[in-house]
């Protein structure tokens, strides 16, 4: 489902876990044209409404690799990768509190470099590189790891990651439950 915006992007429709789709591997980006100017707006559209600090295109049933990012208290710092590639990480790791938009709720410690260095491409395919540490690090490598199909509750504990799908699939039920009363109401 996608809601069209009076300024011609769109909010897209985000996979919830456990759904299948979020374990496909995204494919290198090859053009770089409006249809991928148009979705990294539609992403970011989602990602702000949503509201999020990260968004992967995978996340949004589109296997390609692009990811927007903005962790700024202002949403005013939007980053795009495409075709992201971690060139570098530090051996010193830290454990940072993460959530997803695909697993509304679930907060929960994650260990990973403290410091990378990563490359990509903007929407127009110039290549770049940037160093990052703090919540920007975690973010990058959380969305890249949505890329892989990997969803970060995979690095948690079985029991937790079974508690956390049962969860998520009740929550499904109800909310497809609430859209049929709807649905049905509306007749």
């Amino acid at each position: 489902m996608v809601l069209l915006l009076k300024s011609g992007m769109a909010l897209l429709s985000i996979l919830r876990y456990p759904d299948s789709r979020l374990h496909k591997i995204a494919k290198p980006v090859t053009a770089f044209d409006q249809r991928i100017k148009q979705l990294v707006a539609d992403m970011a559209e989602t990602m702000y409404e949503a509201p999020g600090v990260g968004l992967a295109a995978t996340q949004v049933d589109v296997h390609e690799q692009i990811l927007v990012i903005d962790v700024s208290d202002t949403q005013s710092d939007l980053r795009v990768f495409i075709n992201p590639q971690i060139v570098w990480a530090s051996e010193e790791r830290q454990i940072y509190d993460e959530g997803c938009l695909s697993v509304p709720g679930i907060y929960d410690g994650v260990e990973r470099p403290a410091r990378i260095k990563a490359r990509a491409k903007d929407t127009d395919g110039k290549p770049f590189e940037i160093e990052a540490e703090g919540l920007m690090a975690v973010c990058i490598q959380h969305e890249m790891d949505h890329l892989k199909g990997k969803v970060f509750v995979e690095y948690l504990s079985p029991l937790k990651r079974n508690r956390i799908k049962a969860r998520m699939a009740k929550e499904e039920r109800e909310l497809r439950k609430d859209r049929e009363r709807d649905r049905v109401g509306m007749r």
